[in-house]
């Protein structure tokens, strides 16, 4: 009877391996499954977070042009209705405006019609007499309603050089409050164009300018052919009504490639940006990879089933071996010594019964060393509890086997890690427990692998910086300890100029060595342990220096700036410069408990990124600090 209970008992243990082999199979398949879907989801959020990112600061850039262009504007309307249009006040204002023209940057020229459309004056060096623009649609417009207010008009063909602009206009009135015409503004429609094609939004990415009213202004893609192109009526005007402010998707009505958008609308003018990216391009990187993974994935998975396969039979019958193994304690006692492992036979009260030669080279000491002494006695304090536990509830019956990892002293190497897989005893009379049979095997060098790849995981491959995930770690970290400490934070965004350049000139090879010097540049001045260099992104890095104000803030930024300029890396590209530059935006914050909005880190990048945009738009290579006044680039035109 009993031979048929150990025979029934294999027969279910072979069936279970067989079971656990399948379930493992299909546990491999769900988890890929469901980690290529996070991948995927993944890389489609960042693709979001970065058309998000684009949209913001190119609405910001396209406010501030047509804010540049109504200043200026305005000023030609106070002047005309402070000193009216005779002979003598259009003569100044012909100075006035040729005064401007060299400065007029992306404002593409400036005009005055009067009550009748003929021009008064212009930028351009064209005869005014020869033009009339009467038949505009803002000039009836300016005519027809006393309303002084800007008017940002749909793109017209240039009639002194034609090109498509894009028009700013307000009107002027007599001393009598009676039209007196039209000053306008003209912004050339490729400027945009071209300022949005330096931006990547991938292969078959786009950014538009559009009007309120669905017009659109300028397109990085197919200018010429989609200014003044109608969207009102397609299911994308619908789109961007009803999803401003959010990530959305859609079949482009130019090109039907499916994109992933994010439109933002200017809070001044009636125009706002439209930023997409094909979510082709976005997946392309995931897809190769993806194929690769899952056939690994699949092969693996063959490998294990039939090595499941082969194992459960092997099961089988070292379920043999181990019922002859039970029936005599010479036969155990044969199988320990052979084994690499450590083998114990440890009793209910915990001293070592048996131990099996190999000891000696898991843990140092001899068999004969060993026997008679406490199992635990070794064992690291901070362990000691969480092993005493899961031995006494083997002991208490409460589970047959266990497994655990601890640590514990070598006599010669110190401190280890063991492995131990334990397994309660029984009297063969009563069946009760009399102890346990632990088999232990080294493992510091696998704990020693985790904890490489742990640390791995937290810098950046290429530089050896810190990455993203560790930065944003320790910015939660050193704000929370500001806040606390009442102590100033600050932060410095580091973005290389013209890198896209540099890459298409030099090649990527010399990018990577590239970004590789200038981590190394910026590593220099985390000075202190708690100071912290990271790649925030592409060439962008991130330096955070905790306890330090704006004026130490900003000294680290120049003397960033010195190192670069004494490494004298050569960027062609640069071409005002000749070297390696870097814009730098820097802010600090001191964090407190008491604003609800000082408990966010989000405003002190938010406030660096700034000052880095202001950086890079007043000509690059310089440092900005956050609440900086920046001197605006002078500007004229039409």
């Amino acid at each position: 009877m009993s031979t048929i209970r150990r025979n029934a008992g294999r027969i279910r243990l072979s069936r279970a391996a067989a079971a656990f082999v399948v379930l493992v199979c299909v546990a491999i398949l769900a988890l890929n499954g469901w980690r290529e879907w996070t991948s995927r989801q993944a890389a489609l959020t960042t693709a979001e977070s970065n058309v998000s990112n684009l949209a913001e600061s190119l609405t910001q850039h396209a406010q501030d042009t047509f804010e540049l262009a109504e200043v200026l504007v305005i000023g030609l309307v106070n002047q005309l209705e402070a000193g009216g249009t005779g002979p003598g006040a259009m003569v100044r204002l012909e100075k006035a405006i040729k005064l401007r023209q060299v400065s007029l940057g992306r404002i593409h020229g400036l005009f005055v019609y009067d009550e009748s459309g003929r021009w008064l004056a212009t930028s351009e060096d064209v005869d005014p007499a020869a033009f009339n623009n009467a038949d505009r649609d803002y000039f009836r417009q300016h005519r027809d309603s006393a309303d002084k207010g800007t008017v940002i008009g749909m793109p017209v063909k240039s009639r002194s050089g034609g090109q498509w602009i894009i028009t700013v206009s307000r009107r002027f009135d007599r001393p009598d409050g009676t039209f007196g015409g039209v000053v306008l503004a003209s912004i050339d429609a490729s400027y945009f164009a071209q300022y949005y094609e330096q931006f990547e939004v991938g292969p078959n990415g786009a950014i538009s300018l559009l009007s309120a009213s669905g017009i659109v202004l300028a397109r990085s893609v197919n200018n010429e052919t989609s200014i003044n192109r109608n969207l009102a009526n397609t299911p994308l005007f619908e789109e961007l009504r009803s999803n401003t402010g959010r990530i959305f998707y859609y079949i482009s009505p130019f090109d039907h490639v499916r994109r992933l958008s994010y439109y933002k609308p200017s809070p001044r003018f009636p125009v706002g940006v439209l930023a997409a990216e094909a979510v082709s391009d976005v997946l392309a990187a995931w897809r190769e990879e993806a194929i690769l993974r899952i056939a690994g994935v699949l092969a693996l998975t063959a490998l294990i089933a039939v090595l499941g396969s082969y194992l459960v039979r092997e099961l089988d019958t070292r379920q043999r071996l181990v019922a002859a193994l039970m029936a005599s304690e010479a036969d155990f006692r044969r199988l320990a010594e052979e084994s690499s492992d450590m083998v114990m036979r440890v009793g209910f009260d915990e001293t070592i019964r048996y131990v099996s030669p190999s000891c000696a080279r898991v843990v140092g000491w001899t068999a004969e060393q060993l026997a008679g002494t406490p199992a635990l006695a070794s064992v690291n304090p901070e362990d000691a509890a969480r092993v005493q536990e899961t031995v006494e509830a083997v002991k208490r019956g409460e589970r047959d086997e266990a497994r655990m990892l601890y640590r514990t002293r070598h006599r010669t190497k110190g401190e280890i890690w063991l492995e131990t897989a334990m397994h309660a005893t029984r009297r063969s009379d009563t069946g009760e427990i009399d102890g346990v049979v632990a088999i232990s095997r080294d493992m510091t060098e696998h704990k020693d692998l985790e904890q490489r790849l742990e640390t791995l995981a937290r810098l950046d491959g290429l530089t050896g910086l810190a990455n993203r995930r560790r930065f944003d770690e320790c910015l939660r970290e050193e704000w929370q300890r500001a806040a606390r400490e009442q102590a100033p934070l600050a932060l410095l965004l580091i973005d290389v100029d013209y890198f896209k350049r540099y890459n298409d000139r030099y090649g990527h090879q010399a990018g990577d060595a590239c970004l590789k010097a200038v981590a190394g540049v910026i590593a220099s001045q985390a000075r202190r342990p708690a100071d912290r260099a990271a790649r925030y992104g592409g060439e962008e890095f991130a330096l955070l220096l905790p306890g330090t104000d704006a004026a130490g803030c900003e000294q680290a930024g120049e003397r960033i700036r010195e190192g670069l300029r004494a490494l004298a890396l050569p960027h062609a590209g640069n071409s005002t410069i000749g070297r390696v530059t870097v814009s730098l935006g820097g802010a600090t914050g001191w964090p407190t408990t008491d604003r609800v909005g000082d408990r966010d880190p989000s405003s002190l990048v938010a406030a660096a990124d700034r000052a880095l945009y202001a950086a890079k738009r007043a000509g690059r290579d310089r440092l900005m600090m956050a609440g900086q006044v920046v001197p605006w680039p002078g500007a004229e035109s039409a």
